[in-house]
């Protein structure tokens, strides 16, 4: 963790949403592409859209939400069917030129003490195929417990899907 960086967490306002879809696009086929629009409804659906700020620069941001959301992604739906409570890390971000700075870690930590009084489990999914590495490992050094494996767009991808029990006080 570089400690000379000073950055805050905030909740997202819609100000952020343009540096937030830029931010995204840019990140393909490591997240779903996204619009406006998409973040917009994101924004007003989701229990957790936070966004992490250099100064004034956006360096990244992270969106999870509960069950029942309006929300169709194949794979919070898979969550829906197995768990009652969950928190489901839609995706994070972090802008590759603010990567290796902890800023991952210290989201995680942000969404963990939000989640300790919601629901006893954050869960989400990584790549296998195409394989996302950097975020496999990342994911299992948190301490992210492999739950069940999907193929989605028609076989062109296969996920792992993850999750981290939160640990009772």
């Amino acid at each position: 963790l570089n400690f000379n960086m000073i950055f805050t967490i905030s909740p997202t306002v819609s100000a952020h949403l343009p540096s937030i879809v830029k931010i995204n696009q840019e990140a393909l086929p490591a997240v779903s592409s996204v619009t406006l629009d998409d973040m917009e409804h994101f924004l007003s659906i989701v229990d957790y859209f936070r966004t992490l700020r250099l100064d004034d620069t956006i360096a990244g941001f992270l969106i999870a939400l509960t069950p029942g959301k309006d929300y169709h992604s194949p794979n919070y739906k898979w969550f829906e069917k197995k768990f009652d409570s969950f928190m489901y890390v839609d995706r994070i971000v972090i802008d590759p030129a603010y990567q290796s700075n902890g800023f991952g870690w210290s989201f995680y930590n942000n969404l963990r003490e939000f989640t300790e009084t919601r629901s006893p489990r954050i869960t989400c999914e990584v790549n296998l195929r195409p394989p996302n590495e950097g975020s496999i490992i990342f994911h299992e050094k948190y301490g992210f417990k492999q739950v069940g494996k999907q193929e989605t767009e028609g076989g062109k991808k296969e996920v792992s899907l993850m999750e981290y029990k939160i640990p009772s006080i």
